[in-house]
């Protein structure tokens, strides 16, 4: 399919937000659906990918796309197909997602698969340039996650108990706020910018970051620590909030 093609159909159906609302006719909706599926036949895209709103199961045969990947509210959809290398962004939030697989193993940009019911970060990409976040999701480990992320990793409001399975390094700031986490054992040597455990049921600060860039947030704790406990497990650039 031409580019000029490519670019018609994403801009007449993927970015169309009315494709699916109730006053369009059965024939049209079947018809714009046929045109979405014609565009996952391609291996590869030459721009961005926008699927919203669509009952679709499958991403079809989709490896290589070298703008962005948008993905959302496509509740049916069971897994992330068979892709390969995402130039750019990659969000596939806020979906129903059980599992990771098919994601890229190489993201260019941002990698966003928060707000879905993840149990694991099995399947996620090898190397994100930017951000991760797989906040809000039932994630019980950290198990699969990037091993290096150059901005910022969210993993707050899941299920943690540890964070075995973390980057072992994280250029930006490192949130894992609003878990089960009893310790720090796993969490990231070095973190450039902030780092939030606030909000959990720490007893002990056993593998915090030996060096943190920004500030660093232990509040709302099961043990209320002082400054000096974490002076002495951390090298903090910024402020420290009890």
């Amino acid at each position: 399919m031409k580019k000029s093609e490519l670019i018609t159909i994403i801009k007449e159906v993927l970015n169309e937000e009315d494709v699916f609302i109730p006053r369009n006719i059965e024939g049209r909706k079947e018809r714009r659906l046929q045109q979405v599926y014609q565009l996952l036949n391609q291996e590869i895209i030459d721009g961005d990918l926008i699927l919203k709103n669509l009952p679709i199961e499958h991403l079809g045969k989709v490896k290589i796309v070298t703008g962005n990947v948008r993905i959302y509210n496509c509740p049916n959809l069971k897994n992330l197909g068979n892709f390969e290398r995402v130039d750019g962004n990659f969000y596939c939030s806020s979906n129903n997602l059980t599992s990771l697989q098919g994601a890229p193993s190489k993201v260019g940009k941002d990698f966003y698969c928060s707000s879905n019911n993840l149990t694991s970060l099995q399947g996620a990409p090898s190397k994100v340039d930017r951000n991760f976040n797989c906040s809000s999701n039932n994630l019980t480990s950290l198990q699969g996650a990037s091993k290096e992320v150059d901005g910022n990793f969210y993993c707050s409001y899941n299920n943690l108990t540890s964070l075995q399975g973390a980057p072992s390094k994280v250029d930006g700031n490192f949130n894992c706020s609003h878990n089960n986490l009893t310790s720090l054992q796993g969490a990231s040597s070095k973190v450039g910018g902030n780092f939030d455990c606030s909000s959990n049921n720490l007893t002990s600060l056993q593998g915090a970051p030996s060096k943190v860039g920004g500030d660093f947030y232990c509040q709302k704790n099961k043990k209320q620590f002082i400054k000096d406990e974490i002076r002495k497990v951390s090298d903090v650039g910024g402020k420290i909030i009890v």
